[in-house]
């Protein structure tokens, strides 16, 4: 008895340990499952592999370079006796070198390449001027985030041996500034490896000359690179007289960097030697955010291309008839009668948010309210509030009576409140965007039956020079009695009334590039700036968007016609109209245009009008045709910008980019 008692109770106390143990087995089990959940959660680019990347890994071709151009070849890996040549890295070393825009004098690069890894990078400042200190480092910060993201770390799957090790060296300065991975705007990686041909890669920065940040047209753009490579050390060094020119030079760099998607490392050359400074001063884009209205971060986006295709003018058309989406902080009744929405509209501080990120880009922004045609919605308010009509034929009908397209609407030229309104504004937009030598008026399109309706007894043209005279002094009061070196109109049929002084006013020529008044306005003395509508209108070609009137310009402007288009040569200027011609910009109008495709609306397309206007390239082609190294150019530039979230049109079918001058 006393036996079965003690066989019971070891029986009990083996089943109550072995329940003990399968709970403390399930719940272990359970730990371990939320563990490597939570492992997952904060570091997700582990569960990431490169198919996501914006670039897709192509391990079964590689390249080789024949006669200066890349040629695909078909890859074995298990049977290959060579490792394998990426499409960049073959295009970076093959052939002439592979900048955007192309230097204008003679470049110099190795084809000895190093390997190494962003975390590699590090700055020296050498300049006296304290500002422009601090704006070299910012612009520093972006080249490293830039790189970073060009090397995928986000992307990268780790390595056994990689995983290991979850902590990240900072990117160092000498300067004793925080970097932007010690800040911690960035996250860990687990997907790079240091096994590269340097140590460091020390970028230098030299400015000497001029502590001037403010833009005009006469700041100093050249640069000087240069690299030197010495025991695992390189030495990147970037001479210039300010930081515009400094600013262009690390764009330069970015464009010397590449990653090797089989090395899984940033390369660059062991040497290289570029002198580059524009041709052209002025360097813009235009985009109109009254007809749809775009975010600051698309904005934001879009300069930043800008900057890395050395553009120095963002055109901020932010106003029209269609909507007034610029918060006025004297007369809020602008945005409140004009805006879309509420949630469609720019605050001081988002212009102000804009303005400060470009000038890190050598971006300059040139605020526009059109004035006086194009100012419908917004200003019907003007009874309410006593100060009569501000505007006149507003919303009238039938429209094409009155204005290009609807709806109508035309600044009161003989209301002094609506010049006081527009002193008030140009005084905000000048706090927002700082000093300038040039600033923009608008004066285009205006319709003379809508004034007639009012003033049938005066002489229409002349109403108009006398707005444009009034809105200018009103200009230079704002500007604390300080008249803008360059005021800029729009063309127009007006503008060759020469009632405008030459001395002053620049005309923006956006007629056809055979138009008689392209030769006029040189003849009458102004400066001009080219936009000619039949080669840099980038909105033409997409069909009519209403049912009546002549809504379309046609045909749509390639990249080609917009990198071929060299009216200073078609229209065989000497060299003294040759120096009245400012530059060039590309508007982007946005009657079919919203934010979901202003990238592919606008690159590589702009890009090709940045190389025409800081190189403008001769070559022996005729005026139709683009030599093929242009395209093998501007191919791997596209791509570029694709790495960096711009969503650029296609060039041609990816066989052709893959197989470079196949498809030309």
């Amino acid at each position: 008895m006393s036996l079965a008692v003690s066989l019971r109770r070891a029986l009990l106390l083996l089943l109550s340990g072995a329940i003990f143990i399968l709970t403390v087995l399930y719940w272990n089990q359970g730990v371990i499952k939320t563990q490597s959940y939570n492992e997952a959660q904060l570091r997700p680019h582990l569960q990431k592999d490169r198919s996501s990347a914006p670039i897709p890994l192509e391990k079964s071709w590689t390249y080789k370079c024949d006669n200066d151009r890349c040629v695909r070849v078909n890859y074995n890996k298990n049977g290959a006796n060579v490792k394998r040549v990426s499409f960049i890295s073959c295009s970076m070393t093959c052939g002439d070198i592979n900048i955007w825009p192309h230097p204008t004098s003679k470049s110099l690069v190795s084809g000895h390449t190093l390997r190494f890894s962003v975390e590699d990078v590090q700055l020296r400042l050498d300049t006296p001027h304290r500002e422009v200190r601090k704006r070299l480092k910012l612009a520093f910060d972006v080249l490293v985030r830039q790189l970073r993201q060009i090397q995928q770390l986000e992307y990268a799957a780790p390595r056994a041996e990689e995983i290991s090790s979850v902590s990240e060296p900072a990117s160092k300065s000498t300067d004793g500034a925080a970097s932007p991975l010690a800040s911690g705007l960035f996250s860990s990686t687990f997907g790079s490896h240091r096994s590269g041909d340097l140590d460091s890669l020390h970028v230098k920065l030299s400015v000497h000359e001029s502590g001037e940040l403010d833009f005009n047209l006469d700041n100093d753009e050249s640069y000087e690179l240069a690299t030197s490579f010495e025991h695992r050390r390189l030495t990147v060094h970037i001479r210039a007289k300010s930081f515009f020119g400094a600013r262009h030079g690390l764009a330069t760099l970015q464009q010397l960097i590449w990653y090797d998607d089989e090395e899984r490392l940033l390369c660059t050359y062991a040497s290289s030697l570029i002198n580059d400074a524009p041709k052209f001063r002025y360097r813009g884009l235009m985009l109109d955010t009254s007809r749809h209205f775009f975010s600051v971060d698309a904005i934001k986006r879009t300069i930043s291309a800008m900057g890395l295709a050395k553009l120095n003018r963002f055109h901020w058309h932010i106003t029209d008839a269609q909507s007034f989406p610029y918060i006025s902080r004297h007369y809020p009744e602008l945005a409140e009668h004009g805006a879309y929405s509420d949630s469609e509209t720019y605050s001081e501080q988002d212009v102000r948010e804009v303005t400060e990120y470009a000038k890190i880009f050598g971006v300059q922004v040139l605020l526009e309210i059109d004035a006086p045609a194009h100012a419908g919605n917004g200003w019907d308010w003007g009874p309410k509030r006593g100060l009569g009509e501000l505007s006149l034929c507003i919303n009238q009908q039938p429209w094409s009576f009155y204005c290009g397209e609807p709806p109508c609407g035309q600044l009161n030229p003989k209301n002094n409140h609506t010049y006081l309104i527009l002193q008030r504004l140009y005084e905000e937009f000048l706090q927002l965007t700082g000093p300038t030598d040039i600033f923009h008026l608008g004066g285009d399109e205006v319709n003379l039956d809508c004034w007639a309706q009012y003033f049938n007894d005066t002489d229409l043209r002349g109403l108009w020079c006398d707005f444009m005279l009034q809105s200018n002094a009103r200009l230079k009061v704002a500007n604390g009695n300080v008249a803008p070196k360059h005021v800029v109109v729009w063309s127009s049929a007006l503008t060759n009334t020469k009632c405008l002084p030459n001395s002053q006013f620049v005309v923006q020529v956006w007629g056809g590039s055979t138009w008689q008044e392209n030769y006029d306005l040189l003849d009458n003395g102004y400066n001009i700036i080219f936009s000619h509508v039949d080669a840099w209108y980038l909105d033409c070609g997409f069909g009519s968007w209403r049912a009546t009137g002549d809504a379309a310009c046609s045909p749509y402007r390639t990249w080609q016609n917009v990198y071929k288009h060299r009216p200073w040569e078609r229209m065989r200027l000497d060299k003294k109209r040759r120096k009245q011609v400012l530059g060039g910009e590309a508007c982007l109008w946005t009657e079919q245009v919203d934010e979901g495709q202003l990238d592919n609306r606008l690159w590589p397309r702009v890009a090709a009008l940045a190389e025409r206007l800081w190189s403008d390239p001769n070559d022996d082609h005729d005026f139709d045709v683009v030599p093929p190294e242009v395209f093998r150019r501007i191919s791997v530039f596209r791509n570029r910008l694709v790495e960096l979230g711009i969503k650029a049109e296609a060039l041609f079918p990816k066989y052709c980019a893959q197989n470079p001058g196949e498809c030309i």
